[in-house]
């Protein structure tokens, strides 16, 4: 064999090494998509609760006039396109940012408005300037559940999406989504504007007591405070969603890593024991022949 015993021991070592590391990845990926799972469960409570807020606003004596100020009207051909596109910082994530980046690329390319598109990551923004498409800023990955609120609000303030409506403009989002039988799905979703269609949805939503709502306060300020809550809370679901698929993704890679690891382990060691029995083999075929050159 070319490689020699202590050459083989250092590879063997090496690859020793990168399984811990690769197993300790793997904990810290599981434990990060059980976290982010949990908030998607929880924030899906409290999204019930806001269409809950918003159907009763709706259904006030002044929701027409109220509504008319924040409901838009969807354009046959919308003037402007925007768009999120939720991706990773970090490697070992797969296909992750490439399926992302190909759903925005397909579903963009129907447009020929195509205004302002912000990433979420520079790992994906890289794929869509690949493709042709100009960013017009990038945002930070969240490290933790609780980053997420402070990139929601960021994303809110640089993409003035409480207003976007007014502009005759469509907001869409683009995120992986966990899946049962997959790691994750891309999928796109229309945020803005918030046309007669979504009003008519609310309205239909039926009030899950008997007791009939009572809103509080001024209707106009009630309604305009709930849209936001809105909007918040479908940024931050997407948001929640994509980094549970980041990890899950991350998850699977680890998982092949390790496999292979194990398997080139079991071939290196097999090899080791080999050159070290054909190493012991020649030494006591060098001792018997000089016992028995020494014997005649």
């Amino acid at each position: 064999m070319s490689d020699s015993s202590a050459a083989l021991r250092r590879k063997i070592g090496s690859a020793g090494e990168l399984r811990s590391v690769v197993r300790t990845m793997k904990a810290v990926a599981a434990a990060s998509i059980t976290q982010y799972e949990k908030s998607v469960g929880a924030l899906a409570d409290y999204q019930r609760s806001v269409e809950l807020g918003l159907s009763a606003c709706l259904r006030q004596a002044d929701a027409p006039a109220s509504a008319q100020q924040l409901v838009g009207t969807r354009a046959s051909v919308p003037a402007n396109i925007g768009a999120i596109v939720f991706g990773s910082d970090q490697g070992l994530v797969g296909q992750f940012n490439d399926a992302i980046a190909d759903c925005a690329v397909a579903t963009l390319a129907k447009f020929s408005g195509v205004g302002q598109v912000w990433a979420v990551g520079e790992r994906v923004q890289a794929r869509l300037a690949d493709a042709g498409i100009a960013t017009a800023g990038v945002f930070e990955v969240p490290a933790s559940v609780g980053a997420i609120t402070t990139l929601v609000g960021q994303i809110l303030q640089r993409t003035d999406v409480l207003s976007a409506h007014a502009a005759a403009a469509e907001l869409y989002l683009f995120h992986n989504r966990p899946t049962m039988g997959a790691i994750y799905t891309p999928v796109s979703e229309r945020l803005l504007p918030l046309d007669a269609a979504w009003h008519s949805t609310l309205m239909k939503r039926r009030w899950p007591t008997q007791e009939l709502p009572e809103v509080l306060g001024t209707g106009a300020v009630t309604l305009q405070a709930l849209v936001g809550e809105y909007l918040f809370v479908s940024i931050f679901r997407a948001c929640a969603e994509s980094l549970a698929s980041e990890n899950a993704s991350r998850l699977a890679a680890m998982q092949r890593a390790e496999k292979n690891i194990d398997e080139l382990l079991i071939d290196m060691n097999a090899s080791f024991h080999r050159l070290r029995q054909s190493s012991i083999d020649e030494e006591l075929f060098d001792v018997v022949s000089g016992f028995e050159a020494l014997s005649q």
